[in-house]
């Protein structure tokens, strides 16, 4: 597993042996073939670009192409135990749509999403007046695939407005392990370059936690009198 991305890493620790696992924009599968090599899944990949769909099969892994944004509607409901959605759900046109569908057609998603919030980001605007590049943010603002960026704490709060929980969460920056998070308690927006979160409905008639506010900024200092 030496040389694979943080936040596969992460992801590895968070799915079950054996499962029933679509990887949604799987690029060129080196995802979907560690889970297969380390966790024996049952795998199926979901790739829009013909080039990540012959590194697929490249690979001898089952992989269709397709686009995330439309083509997920086709899937059965419950057909999979976890859909995962690595550092993708940015580039979509309908993140509502597909986090919605993401959670019908598998009991639980694992979703990336760079922090817009990160304080880089936060002090190339502030500094340079420009459109920041970090190391989850790479490409300048015109060539980037990124459409709909967020910061963490839109995250959640989108993930509430959709009636889903998080189930467990973590944070990565700069090519340090991840950091895991305890989803009762907060965590500054600005530390995190990218969170990684599974995700469930909430249940009907099943009593839930109060909305947590997982990324609130860390408080002000008092004012010296």
């Amino acid at each position: 597993m030496s040389g694979a991305r943080e936040d596969f890493r992460e992801i590895l620790t968070l799915v079950r042996p054996g499962a029933r696992v679509l990887d949604v924009g799987c690029g060129e599968g080196e995802l979907l073939e560690l889970l297969t090599r380390e966790k024996g899944v049952d795998g199926q990949g979901l790739e829009i670009s013909p080039e990540g769909v012959s590194a697929c099969l490249a690979r001898g892994l089952a992989v269709v192409q397709g686009d995330g944004d439309r083509d997920l509607d086709h899937f059965p409901t419950r057909a999979f135990d976890y859909a995962i959605l690595s550092k993708t759900l940015q580039q979509m046109r309908e993140p509502r749509h597909v986090l919605s569908e993401l959670l019908r057609i598998a009991e639980q998603a694992v979703v990336s999403v760079p922090n817009f919030g990160h304080w880089k980001v936060r002090w190339a605007l502030l500094s340079r007046g420009r459109m920041p590049e970090t190391g989850a943010l790479p490409e300048p603002w015109w060539s980037t695939p990124n459409i709909h960026l967020c910061t963490l704490r839109d995250f959640t709060a989108l993930c509430d407005d959709l009636g889903l929980r998080i189930d467990a969460c973590a944070s990565l920056a700069e090519g340090k392990p991840a950091r895991p998070i305890d989803p009762r308690q907060p965590i500054e927006n600005w530390r995190a370059e990218t969170a990684l979160f599974l995700l469930s409905r909430k249940q009907e008639g099943r009593a839930e936690t109060a909305p947590v506010d997982l990324f609130g900024d860390p408080p002000a200092s008092p004012r010296k009198r």
